[in-house]
């Protein structure tokens, strides 16, 4: 993946612009997120692990999870359909506790259409020596929200036989 969508694909939504819009939700801003890599159908986003982020039990919140998940896979499916794009649903599997000092949700398109992608995601905690643990996956479908001139139809009103 590199960090800029590719020639012919959707425009200038490019890293930069990516950023911006992660930028413009004062959620994301309030967690510190950021985009780290973005285009060719894929996208990462990273985020600091800190005492706020944790459930009673010392690991990362089930919450944080799902918002990186969501916030990912829209990104990836924003570098294929554009950026004018909205989760319809997502599922979400925790497969270990998450713990750690970043963590990174790497998502990448499955399939693409005109109007849809299905987007995969896995979530990784990383550690102070660079390594990686995947604490979730997800899986969701991002609309294109896109206004589309919709194919002209010729339709008459008749009944059979007339």
């Amino acid at each position: 993946m590199s960090t800029a969508a590719s020639a012919g694909g959707p425009g200038a939504f490019d890293l930069h612009m990516a950023q911006k819009v992660l930028d413009a939700q004062p959620f994301s801003r309030l967690l510190g997120a950021r985009i780290t890599a973005f285009g060719e159908g894929g996208a990462i986003l990273e985020l600091d692990i800190r005492e706020e982020l944790h459930q009673q039990n010392g690991f990362v919140h089930g919450g944080v999870l799902s918002y990186a998940a969501d916030n990912a896979l829209t990104f990836a499916a924003g570098a294929a359909l554009g950026p004018a794009v909205l989760t319809a649903g997502f599922s979400i599997q925790y497969v270990r506790p998450a713990r750690g000092t970043l963590l990174r949700a790497r998502a990448s398109v499955v399939h693409a259409g005109r109007r849809q992608a299905v987007v995969r995601c896995d979530l990784l905690t990383v550690a102070a020596d660079d390594s990686e643990t995947l604490c979730a996956v997800a899986q969701g479908t991002v609309l294109s929200t896109a206004a589309q001139a919709a194919p002209e139809v010729s339709w008459s009103p008749r009944g059979p036989g007339d």
